[in-house]
Parts: structure tokens; sequence; C-alpha cells
């Protein structure tokens, strides 16, 4: 100890030493971390106070006597100068008819984001503000409703950008951290070091409901040794430090010789014990606690059983008389109601597909809904998109589709919007604790009720912009479901000459499943379309969000190809946009949509989310393998099977070359359909642990670009390999594509492998 006790000290001493360092980095981290995150939440209240005053200023502005009564003799001239009178900054003032026809006559010029925020002013019937494009600069945009001579219309006013970025130039930005204020993927200020500004958005945050958000990134601070933090650091090297000492003064012979005092052999056994001895005794003396009784499930303060399984990641679902019933239906009508309430809205849109039991279901949801006071618009057996355009279209802003989609017969939902928000995930699951507390709104008086068909208006709409320069021959299958009430006309009225195919709403579907994602389920249309020498076969869920295509040979087109077509066509008129695909689609979509002067943002499955991501980003465009497409350039951004065929047929017949040849253009390569493997337990933390082992030092995925978003997604230079859990049913869902057999049965081999070690009774017959 005397020779190696000196030595052994110093090497403790530079540990403590190395240890105590990385505390001290990770404590400045630390600090540096507060110091930006209350830097950014500054500026977010900052920058809410900034908009809220600007639509207040322009709310109290169209308050003036002499405002409303130039508006009322129709002088918008006169009306727009006194408007503007001492507003510095701020101009010209454009009044616009509720329709906004001047403006959708020439989109392109006029601005989508412009448009976007006249329409939303429309909509929540206030004031608002957006960062917008105006006469191709960025400014901040304020409109809202007005009436002209009695006319309902919407006033637009620019404002310079400083009246909101005062925030972020002013915020205590510490050295080497970055701060931004953004609208989608658009700086509206930043401040600091841009170089982070590609990770910003970890650390941002919504700045109010105004879709602008905070962002903001740290340079990297080294991991503490063991992953340990400031504080755990200092007392590892302290004691370190102590211990160096006592080893040193040992060695030394500084240190008294500890004594061990051992028992005598003839010592009797009830000598006094030890702690943990008397420990032990005093556990052994006490008294058995009672057994744990398992909790039973705390039922309904409504006194009507609700099974929690029914509100799932996307929507309500489940099984018609064992699951859902009208009664529980009315239940999720008053607590939508509650929720509306607080959120100050009072109008909502009801409608149902072609189920046996949407009739009965959606008595119940309306019911519910009056209960808590929402006047209820009915607009009868419709798609589901055809329900969110009435939303828009009537200024109700919230709609629910009574739907089951694509599930068997003997299911049902609603998928529910909210101030133009789908509900998903937590806020579903608020609906339940809602039933399930009693926190039920029970309104004095009932809210009211009225039919409204918007069927034809939604044809007009769509009809009005979009055209087949062209005649195509199109097969229509809607499997039966509530798609072939419309869809037929839809696409008769841009200009294709339409063969209807199980178009006769029915809710047993009789023929076939109504999913295009199966193939199976599209045999009969690829029939169709070779008999009566189609150029093309369109088909639709049975909600009609959905959309699935083959060609006149038969061959069918998967939606990540589709996309590449829809993105094409949108970045002709919109360069730069951002277009947002799920972790399912093709590798290749990447590449293609930066070749078309796009921006590509992969993000997670889900239609719910996906609409999210595009109101954060304004992105134009959307969509995912499931064949849901979301258009914002001409549209309203939710997913739309029949929309999405006519902007298809607008495409296909604004070419020289056939339908078929226009899409066999389309790069491809070898790959799967989903992949599904029924496990027991929680499919999510089966995924759980195979990213952990994919993201090992020794893990045969290394060299692969690896996203862990949704799942795993492994991508090499010649494929890609996906697994992920379903959020709506217990599956692992996987996916495989590469460019050629040999390189996809690698791929497939390496995901079989590292699956089965998690899952060794499974049938990975992939």
């Amino acid at each position: 100890m005397k020779r190696s006790g000196p030595l052994l000290a110093v090497l403790l001493v530079l540990v403590a030493a190395w240890v105590g360092w990385s505390g001290v980095q990770q404590w400045r981290g630390d600090v540096r971390a507060e110091a930006l995150g209350a830097a950014r939440d500054r500026m977010v209240s900052t920058t809410v106070d900034a908009v809220a005053a600007q639509t207040r200023d322009l709310a109290t502005r169209l308050a003036r006597e002499e405002v409303q009564a130039a508006l009322a003799s129709g002088d918008t001239a006169a009306a727009g100068t006194a408007l503007l009178a001492g507003w510095n900054g701020a101009g010209p003032a454009q009044f616009l008819p509720a329709s906004l026809a001047p403006a959708y006559a020439d989109a392109a010029n006029f601005g989508y984001a412009r448009l976007g925020l006249l329409e939303k002013a429309l909509a929540d019937d206030a004031a608002t503000a957006m960062v917008v494009r105006d006469d191709g600069k960025p400014a901040l945009g304020v409109a809202a409703p007005v009436a002209v001579s009695g006319a309902p219309a919407v006033v637009y006013v620019r404002l310079p950008l400083g009246v909101i970025t005062a925030a972020v130039e002013q915020a205590p930005v510490p050295d080497g951290a970055y701060l931004a204020l953004r609208q989608g993927n658009y700086n509206v200020a930043e401040r600091g070091d841009g170089s982070l500004g590609g990770s910003a958005d970890v650390l941002s945050r919504e700045v109010g409901k105004t879709g602008l958000r905070a962002a903001a990134a740290l340079p990297d601070v080294p991991e503490g040794p063991f992953g340990l933090g400031a504080l755990p650091c200092m007392v590892l090297a302290g004691l370190l430090a102590v211990l160096a000492v006592l080893v040193l003064l040992m060695a030394l012979g500084k240190l008294p010789k500890l004594k061990v005092r051992r028992k005598a052999a003839d010592e009797p056994e009830d000598a006094e014990p030890t702690l943990g001895e008397a420990l032990q005794r005093e556990q052994a003396a006490a008294p058995a606690a009672p057994a744990a009784r398992a909790a039973a499930p705390a039922p309904a303060a409504t006194g009507v059983e609700v099974d929690p399984g029914i509100f799932r990641a996307y929507d309500i679902r489940g099984v018609v008389g064992r699951e859902l019933t009208p009664q529980v239906a009315t239940l999720i009508g008053q607590a939508i109601g509650n929720l509306m309430e607080e959120k100050g809205l009072t109008d909502i849109v009801v409608g149902r597909d072609g189920r046996l039991s949407g009739p009965e279901l959606a008595a119940g949801l309306v019911e519910g809904l009056r209960r808590a006071g929402r006047n209820v618009i009915d607009v009868g057996r419709v798609p589901t998109p055809v329900v969110y355009f009435a939303a828009y279209h009537l200024r109700a802003g919230s709609g629910v589709a009574v739907t089951g989609s694509h599930n068997p017969p003997d299911y049902n939902g609603f998928k529910i919007v909210v101030g133009g928000e789908t509900l998903s995930g937590d806020a579903i699951q608020d609906l339940c604790e809602r039933i399930r507390e009693g926190r039920l709104l029970q309104a004095a008086a009932p809210g009211s009720l009225q039919q409204q068909s918007v069927d034809e208006d939604y044809i007009r709409r769509i009809a009005d912009d979009v055209q087949a320069e062209r005649p195509l021959k199109v097969v229509v299958d809607a499997g039966n479901g509530v798609a072939g009430d419309i869809a037929p006309r839809l696409l008769e009225a841009i200009g294709a000459e339409v063969i209807p195919l199980y178009c006769e709403v029915d809710g047993s579907f009789p023929n076939h499943h109504p999913d295009p994602s199966e193939p199976r389920n599209l045999e009969d249309l690829v029939q169709m379309v070779q008999r009566f020498d189609a150029d093309l076969g369109v088909a639709f869920d049975g909600d009609g969000d959905r959309l699935g295509v083959v060609t006149k040979e038969g061959r069918i087109v998967f939606p990540d190809r589709l996309l590449m077509l829809f993105a094409a066509d949108v970045l002709q008129r919109n360069p730069g946009a951002l277009v947002i695909y799920d972790v399912k689609c093709t590798g290749r979509l990447q590449d293609y949509i930066l070749r078309n002067g796009g921006s590509p943002m992969m993000w997670k499955t889900g239609h719910s989310l996906i609409k999210a991501k595009m109101r954060e980003t304004e992105a134009e465009l959307a969509g995912e393998m499931s064949g849901h497409f979301f258009f914002k350039e001409r549209w309203y951004g939710f997913d739309d099977g029949l929309y999405s065929a006519a902007r298809l047929l607008e495409i296909l017949a604004g070419r020289f070359e056939t339908p078929s040849e226009v899409l066999d253009e389309l790069p491809g390569g070898v790959s799967t359909p989903e992949i599904k493997v029924p496990v027991d337990g929680n499919p999510h933390a089966l995924v759980e642990r195979f990213v952990q082992a994919a993201q090992g030092e020794e893990s045969p995925f290394a060299g692969a670009r690896l996203t862990t978003i949704d799942g795993l997604r492994a991508d090499w230079s010649d494929g890609w390999g996906l697994l992920r859990a379903s959020n709506t049913t217990p599956v692992l869902v996987l996916r495989f594509e590469a460019d050629d057999d040999a390189a996809l049965r690698r791929i497939k081999d390496l995901y079989r492998e590292q699956l089965r070690a998690l899952l060794p009774d499974a049938a990975l017959d992939f």
C-alpha cells in the first residue's frame, strides 16, 4: 500500500478533476439552457400580446362611427381611409366579398397565405393575424369580417413585420445560442448562431394560436461520465477527492489501523444484535400487511358505461351495440359540446357515412351536442371530407363525421374537428375523462338543429376550380361506401366520363371491403377498367377520405408515387413549398421533391398528426402511404379522397401522354405493401426496445440513416426498411423498398433477425 498508495491517490485526483470539469460544463450548459428558455418564453408572451394588440386595434378601428357609416353606404374607399387614419405603417386596406371570388380568381398572385388568413377570419368570425407575403414581401396581415352595404365581406390590412419582431430583437440570447420566430419554415426574425437553426425546432414553443412558433437551440454539451448531470458530477468529484486524501494518508501511515472484533467461540448467541439483524427481527415480528386488492375500474359518473378502449389515437371507434350505443353517442356529444363551450364555439356540423348504424348514432350525438347548448347543422349522409368542407363553407369551424371509415360493417365511430383542429391523442382522451368524471355541460336551453344539404355546394366549389382539359374515361369503385353518392357526379362535373362500380351505398358492403390500401379489394376495379378500356380506375374507402388508383394495364399506383405527381404539379405554382409525407413513403420521394424545387419533410403516420403538422408549417401539400392526401393549395388542407381524384384527373388530362405513361414515368423500385404482425401486449413498447437495440455501437444497422420519429426507419443507399407500432390496433407494421430483389431480401432479413430476438414465437413470414 505504501508504494502504490500515492500513485492511486494521484489517479483518483485526476479522475476527480475530470469528473468535476464535466460537472462544471454541465452546470454551464444548464444555466445557458435556463436563460435561453426564459428568453424564448418571454418572447412567446410578448409576441402573443403584440399580435393580440394588432387584432384588437383592427376591431376597435372598425367600430368607429365614420368607418361603419362608410361601410353601410358601400363606400369602401372612405372606409379604408377612416380605418387607417393614424395607424402608423398600416395599409392599404382591402375589402373583399365573403365569397373571396376576386382573390380566388388570381390566387397565385394574391397569395395563398393571404387567402388562408381571410378564410380564417371569416371562419372564426373574428379579427385574426398571420405572417403573409404581400407584393412579394413578408408582412403581418390582419383581417376581420365586416358588412359592406349589409352584405358579408372581409377586410385585409398589411402591417410591417416590426410590430411583432421587436420581442426577438430585444431578447437576451445567451452567447452561442439561437433564437427565432418562425411561421412554417420561414424565419420571421432570428438572433444568435444561425448554424444551429436546423435543430431549433426541438426546443420550440407555439406562440399561442397565432400559427407562429418560437424556435431555440443550444450547442451540444458533452455528456457527463455515466450520463450524470451537473450536481451528481460535482458530488462524485468531491467523493473521489476525499477518497484520494484518505488513500494518501493511509499510505503515509497517518491513519490509525482499524481493529476488527471477532466473536469468541464461547460468546453466547443472545449477544447484542447488529443493526441489520435488528431490522430483520423487526420485519419478522411485524404483522403481515393485508393483500392489496386490484383497483376496480371507476364507473362513469353519468351512469352509462363507456368503454375507454373506443377512444383511439385519431378518432373514436368501436363495435355498435357492444361499445357504441346511442346513449354513449349522446355523452360523446355532450363532451364535445363542453369542449366547444370552453373555446367559445357555438356552431357545429354533423354528417354520417352509409353504415346501417349511422342514423341512430348521429341522432344520439346531436342530442348530446344540443344538451350542451351547441347549434347543430345536420348535413345528412355525406363523405367525411364533405363534413370538413361544410365546417368551412357554413362558417361553423367545427364538425363531427359519424363514420367507421374502412372498418368492418359492425363498427362505427366519430372523427372530430373543433375550431378547425382535428382532435387526436390527448385531446380524444380528454373527452373520455370528461365523460368518466361527469364534466358534461347541461345548458339552460338546448341548442338549435337545422338540416342543410351541402353536396351540390361541394361539387360546385371544386368544379369551379378544377377542370380536365380533355375527357378521360374513369371507373369509380366506391365499395358501396358513402363516396358512391357524390364521387361520380363530381368527376363528371370536371369533365370525366364515369363508369360507376359498387356506387350504391350499402352499409353491409356486400361486394368487397371499402379499403383501397388492400390489393385484393381492387381486383374488381382492375377487371372493369380493362373490360371498358378505361383510362384509369379510382377507388375510395368507406367514408371517402382515402384514394386508390389502378392503371389501364391493371397496375396499382401506390399513394407515395401519386404524391410525387401531386408535388410536381403544386411546386410548379409554389416553388420552394413544403411537402410532408409519412414514414411509410418511398425513399425516392425526398429526392423527387427536391428536384422539383420543393422542401420535403418526413413526419409521423396518422391523418390528424399530418394535418397538425401542416397547420404548424404551412405546408402546401401532404400525403400518407395509406392514401390520405392533403391539399392546402387551392383547397382547405384536410384529407379528401374525392378532391384528390379530381386533382389527379386534372393533371393527367393536361398531359399529352396517356395516363399510364405519365404514371409509369414516376421513379419506382421493388417494394412491399404494409406487413402487419399481430402482437400480445403493447406494440409501442416492443418498438421502443427494437429502436434501443438498433442504436447500439455494434448494431447491424450501422451505416444506415436512422429515423426514429415514428418507430425505426433505416435508409441505405440501395433501399430502406421500417418498423413502427400501429396507433389503432395491437400490431407491428413493417414496409420495405429497395433498388432490386437482392437488396430487398437483405433488408427484410435484417429486420426479421432483429425482430425475432424480441418475438421468438411470432410468425415472421415476410
